[in-house]
């Protein structure tokens, strides 16, 4: 599937994604009981310290500048050095600001990993490989997310928070700093443009990605609350409805990157727009919490399908817009991370149903500017002729 020369970025890619998984999972699975048992904190600290976590999608398009001064595949290492350290002070710090800080240390290595994840897969794969990547990378994910939370279930046994987090954190650093010393580049990419990059070409993808957060945010503020709050799911159906979701998850990765290839990207993010807006008015209107549970895993594989948003753009752009393109996609992705949450906590607290049924327009909206997307086979005679030339 991939050539001789791009293995050692594809090594580089799976080891520093595995790493990036356990950290997030660590920090995630933990953070809140943390939080409350050791720390102390209220429900609105827990809430700003949710809002900080978010301040380093918003600014990742720095990164661009930060990659004037250091390679991007080292950045990339460096993000993970900075996950892991940040996962291994949380529990050194069990204080309100202690967590602050730790939570943006532990933010700004997540998020510009996943920054320079993404440009370096659209970068060193092909139009025809980096869907298989990318698919690859999720399943990846999928089966860190279940051995991770498996071994924090068995350490937490018998240790502390601090051992946990220590560890594990220790764990994520060790593989960062293994990504320093690799160099997996070579030579036939293109070199990337340097500062920020808006092009009027790429609005349709600059919306795409707007509307991808926006639908995300819905997803990650609302659909385990309803869960919680109006059908009464217990901790134990919320684990295991996580474990389920990476299961199905890593078995289904793989085929969405082959259905890209196969059917283009036009074709897959209408499958996915379109069953959103299903899934959202599920949400809004059953009163069946089997139905809803169903609907929130099909609501997870819809999600990977938003990879076909970065794989069109990598066919319709300058290979030499890659990396800073998706620094500033990734902080138009989290725009909506700064509004929504509250705009929707807002509407909830009138109708729980009103988020849900915004997430079902906002859905309808995307489908309709899907539709602008050329067809599959259009883009291949577009990506032909510009082969060509």
């Amino acid at each position: 599937m991939v050539p001789s020369e791009q293995r050692p970025m594809l090594r580089f890619l799976i080891v520093q994604t595995a790493a990036s998984v356990v950290g997030l999972q660590a920090w995630m699975i933990l953070f809140n009981n943390f939080a409350v048992e050791v720390a102390g904190l209220d429900g609105l600290q827990i809430g700003v310290i949710g809002s900080v976590r978010e301040v380093p999608g918003f600014l990742a398009l720095l990164a661009v500048f930060v990659m004037l001064v250091i390679r991007e595949h080292r950045l990339s290492a460096l993000s993970i050095v900075f996950l892991g350290v940040g996962t291994a002070l949380t529990g050194l710090f069990p204080t309100y600001s202690g967590l602050v800080i730790t939570t943006l240390i532990m933010s700004f290595g997540f998020h510009y990993f996943e920054t320079t994840n993404q440009s370096l897969t659209l970068q060193y794969f092909s139009t025809a490989t980096s869907p298989l990547v990318f698919g690859r990378l999720r399943s990846l994910a999928a089966a860190t997310s279940i051995a991770a939370g498996l071994l924090i279930f068995l350490m937490s046994l018998a240790f502390s928070y601090r051992i946990m987090f220590l560890t594990l954190g220790l764990l994520v650093v060790a593989a960062g700093i293994w990504g320093l010393f690799q160099d997996p580049t070579h030579r036939q990419v293109e070199p990337q443009h340097t500062g920020m990059i808006f092009r009027r070409k790429y609005s349709l993808f600059y919306f795409l990605t707007f509307m991808a957060g926006a639908r995300r945010q819905i997803f990650i503020a609302f659909s385990i609350f309803l869960l919680v709050k109006v059908f009464d799911c217990t901790v134990t159906e919320i684990t295991l409805l996580f474990v389920v979701n990476n299961a199905v998850n890593y078995v289904l990765s793989p085929a969405i990157g082959r259905a890209i290839v196969r059917f283009g990207e036009r074709c897959v993010l209408s499958l996915e727009y379109g069953g959103l807006i299903g899934v959202f008015l599920v949400y809004a209107f059953s009163g069946s919490k089997a139905v809803v549970i169903a609907m929130y895993i099909l609501d997870h594989i819809l999600f990977n399908f938003a990879i076909a948003i970065r794989t069109y753009f990598q066919k319709v752009a300058d290979p030499r817009d890659i990396a800073p393109s998706m620094a500033v996609g990734f902080t138009i992705n989290h725009i909506a991370a700064v509004v929504l949450p509250v705009m929707g906590g807002a509407l909830w607290m009138v109708d729980y149903r009103i988020p849900f049924i915004a997430g079902a327009v906002l859905s309808l909206v995307s489908l309709l500017a899907v539709q602008l997307i050329p067809r599959h086979r259009q883009l291949q005679e577009s990506l032909a002729e510009r082969a060509a030339s």
